[in-house]
């Protein structure tokens, strides 16, 4: 990982390329984090991969309710060869939780975005094939965002079958 003075380094040649970009930075236990505008983030990726953060080795999505912006797509950075990592995070907010997909740069960010989507309700602009992956597709909402109701649906045992569908079944 880059330490707290080279992550300062690559996010000034960021905000080189375009000082807009680049919101701000974190170093805390050894992890390097470049926030970032989440309207550059195809711009600040191509930029790390021409310094050889050309590996996608993760895509997540995260809620920080009740902070706003509210939701956060990360993106885990690797370079083999110096042997570095660097995380991204573009926050949105939920009127607005839109993200340029990274497909046309890395085809293994399909499934992570369509998670993402999925789970959290961040439209990924421009991906391939947007749809659910997890839930079915007639479900409403987005079960790992902090608001989602806790509970579920109720599952039917032996010993409550009588109790949900009476004697007769």
């Amino acid at each position: 990982m880059p330490d707290a003075a080279g992550l300062e380094v690559l996010a000034d040649a960021l905000r080189a390329a375009d000082p807009s970009s680049v919101l701000g930075t974190t170093f805390d236990r050894g992890r390097a984090e470049i926030q970032i505008d989440p309207s550059k983030n195809i711009e600040v990726i191509e930029l790390l991969r021409e310094r050889g953060f050309n590996f996608l080795a993760s895509l997540h999505g995260v809620d920080y309710y009740p902070e706003e912006p509210r939701l956060g797509v990360v993106y885990e950075l690797l370079d083999m060869k110096e042997v570095d990592r660097v995380s991204l995070k573009a926050r949105v907010t939920i009127d607005a939780a839109k993200v340029t997909s990274v497909t046309s740069i890395w085809p293994g960010a399909d499934f992570p975005e369509r998670e993402c989507y999925d789970m959290f309700g961040v439209v990924f602009e421009g991906h391939p094939d947007l749809r659910r992956i997890l839930m079915p597709e007639d479900f409403e909402g987005f079960p790992q965002r902090r608001d989602f109701p806790i509970g579920g649906e109720p599952i039917l045992f032996t010993f409550n079958e009588t109790e949900r569908y009476g004697k007769d079944r």
